[in-house]
């Protein structure tokens, strides 16, 4: 006979599986452009607020935009009421201490609008929204400097290192999972990483190496058929690869 004791770590871990969401490849679109702006600017104590709000900016919108696209704001009602204020919070804590980050408020509505779009019509992988979500995941390097205090030219060769890396990412993700028996996203995957490798040899010859790496992976290894959980391990190994290289520019 099963006691309440012993059903209640089972209801506590599903309970707090409804306020994270099942987005794994999400977090390294969260903190390797968080780090790469805060390593290449310089460490200010603003950025644990900013991260704080980062994260939980995520949390929020990612049920904003489930209850936008079932229509069922009540189903996320919880979730809502407890991200939006903590990102509010950190949010204007960090404005206070740099009114400038203001200045990127258009954009992120623009892309986040984009975001509203795609779930409105229930097409959330669709390209264009995935490359949206990528242009407001690279953005915080530009943010994470301008709340250093740094002028943004310093941190646009760890911009464009990023940029290019998870651009590059949702297309070969698509060539192993969703999009494996479709040529054309394989030839698109492959010539995009062609011509960053490109880009990147006039950023310097490691980042030039690192990328001609994931030119041979984004090549070779949608023809091996891998498992969802070895292209996750491979991309946490390349996402590392990638900050360290984009932090020594």
């Amino acid at each position: 006979m099963t006691t309440s004791s012993t059903r209640s770590p089972a209801r506590r871990r599903k309970g707090a599986r409804q306020f994270i969401p099942p987005q794994h490849g999400a977090w390294a679109m969260l903190v390797v452009p968080w780090l790469a702006g805060v390593l290449a600017a310089g460490f200010h104590w603003a950025h644990l607020p900013l991260f704080g709000a980062w994260l939980a900016g995520y949390l929020f919108s990612y049920y904003a935009l489930q209850a936008v696209k079932t229509r069922r704001v009540a189903r996320f009602r919880p979730q809502l009421l407890l991200y939006g204020p903590v990102t509010a919070g950190l949010g204007l804590l960090v404005v206070l201490v740099r009114p400038q980050v203001l200045a990127y408020a258009p954009a992120y509505a623009l892309l986040l609008g984009v975001n509203i779009g795609y779930a409105r019509r229930r097409r959330e992988r669709a390209l264009l929204n995935d490359a949206a979500s990528v242009a407001q995941s690279c953005l915080m390097v530009l943010v994470a400097a301008t709340v250093a205090g740094v002028g943004v030219g310093a941190v646009v060769p760890a911009f464009v290192t990023v940029l290019l890396y998870f651009t590059g990412t949702v297309l070969y993700v698509k060539t192993m999972i969703r999009e494996r028996e479709n040529p054309a996203y394989y030839r698109a995957s492959v010539l995009f990483h062609a011509v960053a490798t490109g880009v990147a040899a006039y950023l310097g010859p490691v980042v030039a190496v690192v990328f001609a790496l994931l030119l041979a992976r984004a090549a070779v290894l949608p023809r091996h058929g891998l498992a969802p959980k070895q292209v996750g391990l491979i991309e946490i190994a390349a996402s590392a690869l990638v900050l360290a290289t984009a932090v020594t520019l």
